[in-house]
């Protein structure tokens, strides 16, 4: 069926590599067809192991996410009922991500801690791997910044989570228009 899925474009911040010993500390959401169609949670952490790297490149404060961050369990149901908005019965949202390996283990994670289940399955489009495939080239440039002096994209990563899901969005837009797609 045409038009049976729905790229939804999703990056993370958190407080370490990985999920189940570090915490999902922010999501960013955004449609890839329409970047101001978008959600944001900052969450309380799970766990009191931080990355001190991690953190610093977050910009977060654990302190202040413990007290204002939504619980864990209520963002997944956010998030949940965010994509459930988007889709109709006959869509799929297929998540897209720069670096999805990183930013897709932790939304599983979360969905099947929380809430039982992923509504994006289990599989992620990583835009890095799309662009090398893309372009022909070597991983090494699949960089964001190699990319962007490429593709020319108006935003920038800023490492807020929702500021860079719609630079990956814009991203991943750019390559698949340059790929006749």
């Amino acid at each position: 069926m045409r038009n049976s899925e729905i790229y939804v474009s999703v990056d993370i911040e958190t407080s370490g590599p990985v999920p189940g010993i570090y915490s999902l500390l922010s999501i960013g959401a955004c449609l890839v067809s329409d970047p101001e169609n978008a959600l944001y949670l900052e969450l309380q952490p799970e766990g009191e192991k931080h990355d001190a790297e991690s953190l610093a490149v977050t910009g977060l404060d654990i302190n202040r996410l413990l007290n204002e961050g939504v619980a864990p369990e209520q963002a997944m149901l956010k998030l949940k009922d965010w994509l459930a908005s988007l889709i109709s019965q006959h869509r799929k949202p297929i998540f897209v991500g720069l670096n999805a390996p990183f930013d897709w283990s932790f939304i599983n994670y979360y969905f099947h801690k929380y809430i039982g289940s992923n509504p994006f399955g289990f599989t992620a489009i990583d835009i890095k791997a799309c662009y090398m495939g893309a372009m022909g080239c070597e991983w090494s440039d699949t960089k964001s910044s190699h990319m962007s002096a490429v593709l020319a994209p108006l935003t920038q990563p800023t490492h807020n989570a929702l500021d860079d899901a719609r630079f990956q969005a814009e991203l991943f837009s750019l390559l698949l228009a340059r790929s006749g797609r």
